[in-house]
C-alpha cells in the first residue's frame, strides 16, 4: 500500500501574484500535488492578510486573483483540498489553544517581528512602535494553519523556513502538555504531526529586477499575469545589468537575468544561455530571450486566468466545496482537542475517567522543550512544581542532568538563594531553581517538600 504525504501551502492575499510566488511556491506545490503519494492542501491565507493590510478592497481583490492564479496554474480542486483560511473556523480556535502553550521567547525571535523592532530602534523610536499583536502572533496562526490538518510537508520560500521550525516547536509543546489527555479523549497517537520544510533548492528564492529577493515590498517584481505579455516584457527590460556592450563577455551571475532564466529552463538550455552571455551576447538580446522563454510557459496559463477572472462565482463555488472537505477533517480533530484541554461538554464528576491512567502519586521528573531549549521539572507527589532546570541545547545533556536529581544528596545539593527562592546545585553550579515564594517560611516548607521528593526519586532509582 502506497503511503501518502500531506503537503500544505498558501499565499497571503494582500497583492497580485508575481513570478517569485509562482516559482518559489505555486509551481513546486502544484507539481507535488500531482504525485500519486501526495495529499495536497492549498489555501488563501486571508487571515494573514489582515496583519499586512487594512484595505478591504485590496484584500477582496487579491483573494480573487490568487484563487484564479492557483487554478490557472493547474491546481485540480478534485484532487486536492483548496479553500479559504477564513472559511475554516477551527483555525482561529486552534490558534488560541496554541497561543496558550507558545513560548514568548520563541515569538520574540521571529524574523518579521525582530526586523520591525530593529527598524524602530534605528529610528530612535519605541521598539514596539506601530507593531501590532497580529504581526507578533503571525507564527502561531501559521502553526494553526499547518497543524490543524497534520501536514507532513510545507513548501515555502527560504524566508519562511523559520516559521515552519516554530510550528514544530509549538506543536511539540502541545503534544507534550496535552498528548495524554488527547489520547484519553479518543485521539490516536500525538495530537500533531511535526511538519518538515519542502524547498526546491535551485529556485526557492527568485531574485528580482535589482538582484534582491523578488518581493512586492521592494517593488522589483515581474508580474505573473497582471498586465499581460506587455507588462512582463516591460518588467524584464528593467532588470539591472552592467554596462558591458554587445560582443563583450558577460558575467551571468552579475544580474538576476540568468537566475530567472534558469528557473524556467532545463539544464542544457540554461547552460547554452550562460555560454552565450559569456561569449558576448548583448544584454538586450538576452532580455528578449528571457521574455520568450517565460512567455512560452506563462502565456497559456494567462489565458486560463483571464477566463477564470471573468467568472468569480465559479471560483466561489470551488472554494466553498473545498471548505467542506477541509472542515470534515478539522472539525472532528478540534472536538477532541477541546476535550483534551478541558473545554468539552459538561459531564458529572466521577471517580475515574474512561481511558485515563491511574494517577501517579510519586514525585517525578518531566522533560520538555520550550523556546530557550530542553528543560525538565521536578514535580512533587501532588503535582506541585518544585524545581525548574536551566535550558540545555542538547536533549541528551538535559537527560544526564535530570538524573543528577536522584544521585545528589539533597542536604548538600539544596541551597537557599534568598528569602523567596532556593536552588539545586550540581558540581557547584545551579542546575535548577525553585519558583518564588512569598516569605521565608513558605520557602523553607518547600525545601522540605523538595527533600522528600528527591528522597522518593532515589528510592525509585534504587
Amino acid at each position: 500500500m502506497t503511503m501518502t504525504t500531506r503537503f500544505l501551502t498558501g499565499i497571503t492575499t494582500t497583492g497580485t501574484p508575481h513570478l517569485g510566488n509562482y516559482v518559489g511556491a505555486i509551481r513546486p506545490a502544484i507539481a507535488a500535488s500531482r504525485r500519486d503519494d501526495a495529499d495536497g492542501f492549498f489555501f488563501l491565507a486571508d487571515y494573514h492578510a489582515l496583519i499586512k493590510s487594512d484595505d478591504p478592497v485590496r484584500i477582496a481583490r487579491s483573494r480573487l486573483e490568487i484563487a484564479a492564479t492557483w487554478l490557472a496554474c493547474g491546481l485540480d480542486p478534485e484532487r486536492v483540498t483548496f479553500y479559504r483560511q477564513s472559511d475554516i473556523p477551527e483555525i482561529p480556535e486552534l490558534t488560541w489553544m496554541l497561543t496558550c502553550v507558545a513560548a514568548k521567547g520563541l515569538l520574540n525571535r521571529a524574523h518579521a517581528y525582530k526586523a520591525a523592532v530593529d527598524q524602530n530602534t534605528a529610528k530612535g523610536e519605541d521598539p514596539d512602535a506601530a507593531i501590532t499583536a497580529g504581526l507578533y502572533m503571525y507564527p502561531v496562526l501559521m502553526a494553526a494553519d499547518i497543524l490543524i490538518f497534520n501536514a507532513d510537508k510545507v513548501p515555502v520560500g527560504r524566508d519562511q523556513v523559520q516559521h515552519v521550525e516554530m510550528t514544530r516547536d509549538i506543536g511539540q509543546r502541545f503534544n507534550h502538555i496535552h498528548g495524554e489527555a488527547w489520547r484519553a479523549a479518543g485521539g490516536e497517537g500525538e495530537p500533531f504531526v511535526l511538519p518538515e520544510v519542502a524547498i526546491e533548492e535551485s529556485v526557492a528564492t527568485l531574485p528580482g529586477l535589482d538582484g534582491r529577493k523578488m518581493s512586492k515590498s521592494y517593488d522589483n517584481t515581474v508580474p505573473l499575469f497582471e498586465g499581460g505579455a506587455r507588462a512582463t516584457r516591460e518588467a524584464i527590460a528593467k532588470i539591472v545589468t552592467d554596462s558591458r556592450e554587445p560582443g563583450e563577455p558577460k558575467d551571468p551571475d552579475s544580474s538576476s537575468l540568468y537566475a530567472i532564466y534558469r528557473a524556467f529552463a532545463g539544464d542544457a538550455e540554461s547552460a547554452a544561455f550562460r555560454h552565450e552571455l559569456e561569449t558576448g551576447m548583448g544584454w538586450g538580446d538576452a532580455k528578449q530571450k528571457l521574455f520568450e522563454r517565460l512567455d512560452a510557459e506563462i502565456a497559456p496559463l494567462r489565458a486560463h486566468y483571464d477566463s477564470l477572472m471573468a467568472h468569480p462565482d465559479d471560483i466561489e463555488d470551488t472554494l466553498r466545496e473545498g471548505a467542506k472537505k477541509a472542515r470534515a477533517i478539522a472539525a472532528p480533530r478540534l472536538e477532541i482537542m477541546r476535550r483534551a484541554v478541558g473545554l468539552g461538554a459538561l459531564v458529572a464528576p466521577s471517580g475515574k475517567t474512561k481511558g485515563a491512567k491511574k494517577a501517579d502519586k510519586r514525585a517525578r521528573i518531566v522533560s520538555f522543550r520550550d523556546g530557550e531549549g530542553f528543560r525538565f521539572r521536578l514535580l512533587g507527589a501532588d503535582g506541585e512544581e518544585l524545581l525548574l532546570s536551566r535550558a540545555f541545547a542538547d536533549p541528551k545533556a538535559a537527560g544526564q542532568a535530570s538524573r543528577s536529581l536522584s544521585a545528589e544528596d539533597a542536604d548538600r545539593a539544596l541551597a537557599a538563594l534568598d528569602v523567596s527562592r532556593f536552588v539545586f546545585l550540581h558540581d557547584n553550579a545551579t542546575l535548577a531553581t525553585s519558583v518564588e515564594f512569598a516569605d521565608l517560611a513558605k520557602r523553607d516548607a518547600a525545601i522540605e517538600r523538595t527533600r522528600a521528593a528527591l528522597a522518593s526519586l532515589r528510592e525509585t532509582a534504587d
